[in-house]
């Protein structure tokens, strides 16, 4: 698909109108975001209109990022059941850079599961805050092979990832840098990381 932001944020409306889809993103692109352009939920909007349906976008060495001069929001929401019942989002991302989300009090700045599934391949979560999980916030399943978190913060807890509930795996994943922490969990016994 052309390396746009109206391009993608079309691509993934569509999917989620067909009942998930696999998409095939501009390699060395970076999709700049300016604006929002999913549903307002967990405390601020995403960016991406949010997956509510088995979706992969495939890149290869792209990016996906908030305008240094955008409002708020996180990059992406993954909304399951919990958030609606018909909802059953699924994300699997490789080969993409998410970066410079910013959920404010919300969770999630660059990832925001929230009772879907994310897999996250040969890419990484960068440089986004929010009050818990700065860049990933999980309720659910999240997955992680190849990857990266660094460089994020969080108000709260979670620099890196805060996992809520479900399960957080890590596999030859880089986890460092992020502040105040890298990996938070509830209960804080069970970090992840």
């Amino acid at each position: 698909m052309p390396c746009s932001e109206t391009a993608l944020a079309n691509a993934v409306n569509g999917a989620n109108a067909a009942g998930g889809g696999d998409l095939i993103l501009a390699p060395f692109c970076t999709y700049t975001l300016t604006s929002a352009h999913g549903a307002e939920g967990a405390g601020g909007p995403a960016g991406l209109p949010n997956i509510t349906t088995p979706i992969t976008m495939t890149g290869l060495a792209t990016e996906i990022t908030r305008a240094r001069t955008a409002p708020a929001f996180r990059i992406i929401e993954v909304d399951g059941p919990s958030q609606h019942p018909d909802d059953s989002g699924q994300l699997t991302l490789t080969t993409v850079t998410i970066s410079n989300g910013d959920a404010g009090i919300g969770v999630g700045g660059g990832i925001a599961n929230l009772g879907g599934s994310v897999t996250v391949t040969a890419g990484g979560v960068r440089g986004s805050h929010a009050s818990f999980g700065g860049g990933i916030y999980s309720d659910t399943a999240l997955t992680m092979t190849g990857s990266s978190v660094t460089g994020n913060t969080a108000t709260s807890d979670g620099g890196g990832i805060f996992k809520n509930a479900g399960s957080v795996t890590l596999l030859a994943t880089n986890v460092s840098g992020n502040s105040p922490n890298n990996c938070a969990a509830k209960p804080p016994l069970t970090s992840p990381c």
